[in-house]
């Protein structure tokens, strides 16, 4: 990845929630990745447990993979990267521990939106010191569902939920933010390009109606020190039992 001011980083990302970085994986990491993804769904996808993978409403095209990092060599080692922790781990305010690598599809023509939620619904980590690094496998442009961002609202601490029937995404906010989508953050990223964000930060996306797939590779890590909020266990396994995968 390119030379990063870290002093910065962490400012902005204390200050907004979510932060850009151009160019955190290479091209020649980008071309790699897209590979093993292809591999894996085509070859080793069908002899997972069900809850490895969440498809769209056609019933054979994936919208996410879940859990990566247990059934994939690569992209455990990915998410293990020693320059990614060293990154992240002033972000989480201690040592980074990978939780999860996933991804989100967003195919061409069927991919479907994210409802505005905030992490820490799944995620359920008190303190909040979690975050994902959302990485574009694909460039991510104004047209095929770009990830917004309420930036600031991290600091709001976590809001009122509810079920949204959405698979994949099964808990979302129970009101919308009262900010105007054209004053939050339209995440538009080249390949390689990545964003990170708090587990508290508010963030949407729409479906993708273009011909043009938008697949994020997102890398999910806590500080050692969190510890599992009770009560937000119980609220995200009431949403999760309603809408399979969750």
């Amino acid at each position: 990845m390119n030379t990063i001011n870290t002093t910065k980083l962490l400012d902005d990302y204390e200050s907004d929630g979510v932060v850009l970085i151009r160019s955190f994986l290479s091209s020649e990491e980008v071309t790699a990745v897209s590979a093993e993804l292809n591999r894996y769904i085509h070859n080793d996808l069908a002899s997972k447990p069900l809850n490895a993978r969440t498809l769209e409403k056609d019933e054979k095209t994936v919208r996410n993979l879940w859990r990566l990092e247990e059934h994939n060599e690569f992209f455990r080692a990915l998410g293990e990267r020693e320059d990614i922790k060293v990154l992240i781990a002033p972000l989480v305010h201690g040592e980074p521990i990978l939780v999860g690598v996933e991804t989100f599809n967003k195919p061409a023509r069927i991919g479907s939106g994210v409802p505005y939620h905030q992490d820490n619904a799944y995620f359920c980590q008190t303190p909040p010191d979690m975050l994902t690094v959302w990485i574009a496998i694909d460039a991510v442009t104004e047209a095929n569902g770009p990830v917004f961002f309420v930036k600031g609202s991290h600091k709001v601490g976590m809001l009122p939920t509810k079920p949204s029937g959405v698979r994949g995404n099964s808990i979302g906010m129970a009101e919308m933010p009262n900010m105007p989508i054209s004053e939050q953050f339209c995440a538009l990223l080249a390949p390689g390009d990545a964003t990170i964000h708090q587990c508290e930060t508010i963030h949407h996306s729409a479906p993708n109606t273009t011909e043009h797939s938008r697949l994020g590779l997102l890398l999910v890590y806590r500080g050692s020190h969190t510890q599992t909020d009770p009560k937000l266990k119980d609220a995200y396994a009431a949403a999760a039992a309603a809408t399979p995968p969750a």
